[in-house]
């Protein structure tokens, strides 16, 4: 049967949003912690979200790096690749962290960030991030 995670991965790359929102449970509560307002409750919202991923990138694909479960809950890194469909590429990483009950997933706290195409070496991001005095 596999991880969670590679259900969905499964019904991510088969581009099959029902399939996908069906592995999470009615009241299924999401948040992603460096994006407070996107947090949204419902598996009829997984489902929307999805049928606009598949819509919006229709060659997505996705992978996971690693993962790794400690009872209910299931930790993985994940790539999720493909082009927007003006031909742009779409590539995004990050962590997502799990919680199963009733093999389903109940709540979920991600962090899927876009793939920066920035030139900006660790200094400059350093800098950037953190405005250390006396660096320029």
């Amino acid at each position: 049967m596999g991880s969670m995670l590679e259900r969905l991965t499964g019904a991510q790359n088969a581009h099959d949003a029902a399939g996908f929102a069906a592995f999470f449970a009615d009241d299924y509560r999401s948040a992603q912690p460096a994006h407070p307002n996107r947090a949204f409750s419902g598996r009829a919202q997984v489902l929307e979200n999805w049928t606009a991923v598949f819509a919006g990138v229709p060659d997505f694909r996705a992978r996971v790096v690693a993962s790794c479960r400690d009872g209910e809950v299931e930790w993985g890194e994940v790539e999720w690749l493909g082009h927007h469909g003006d031909g742009s590429a779409f590539a995004m990483r990050g962590v997502l962290i799990l919680t199963i009950r009733d093999d389903l997933v109940a709540e979920g706290r991600l962090y899927v960030e876009p793939v920066e195409g920035s030139d900006d070496d660790i200094r400059a991001a350093v800098d950037a991030l953190y405005r250390p005095p006396g660096r320029a």
